[in-house]
């Protein structure tokens, strides 16, 4: 018979493995995201596959997911693939709310862009003096009056 062996991780290695703090983890634990492993002695000790799944939980966290969505996509990955299409239904709702923000993300990130170029073009005397900021994106399609 082969025998595997899995390389066990302390919460401190751990936690760099993810890029997390110990805190962080203990209070993933407390909410139900991660479920460490034990030693006879009660110690924690976290595995290849645990690192697998945080950096898939901080995936779906980086979408916007909340604590409470992401409790209840656990709780539903635990029940086994009957709530495929629930945890479908809820992937499926947190990437259109992503949408939206990343959409809004984009459109902040092309004002902060067009003002950049607007102060490069005042530095190199392409844009007048007497053109404010607002005239300047109309000039380019936006029809917003920021500050």
């Amino acid at each position: 018979m082969v025998r595997t062996t899995t390389e066990r991780y302390s919460i401190g290695d751990f936690a760099k493995a993810v890029g997390l703090s110990a805190p962080t983890l203990r209070y993933y634990e407390k909410a139900g995201l991660i479920e460490p492993h034990r030693l006879d002695n009660g110690r924690r000790y976290y595995e290849t596959a645990d690192i697998n799944w945080v950096k898939f939980l901080l995936h779906l966290k980086g979408t916007g997911m909340s604590i409470s969505e992401l409790q209840q996509y656990v709780t539903w990955r635990a029940a086994g693939d009957n709530t495929i299409p629930q945890r479908l239904a809820l992937l499926k709702h947190v990437k259109e709310d992503f949408l939206v923000q990343f959409n809004e993300v984009q459109h902040h990130l092309q004002i902060l862009n067009d003002k950049i170029n607007w102060y490069e073009e005042k530095e190199a005397g392409i844009t007048q003096d007497h053109e404010d900021f607002s005239s300047y994106l109309q000039r380019f399609g936006h029809h917003e009056q920021p500050e």
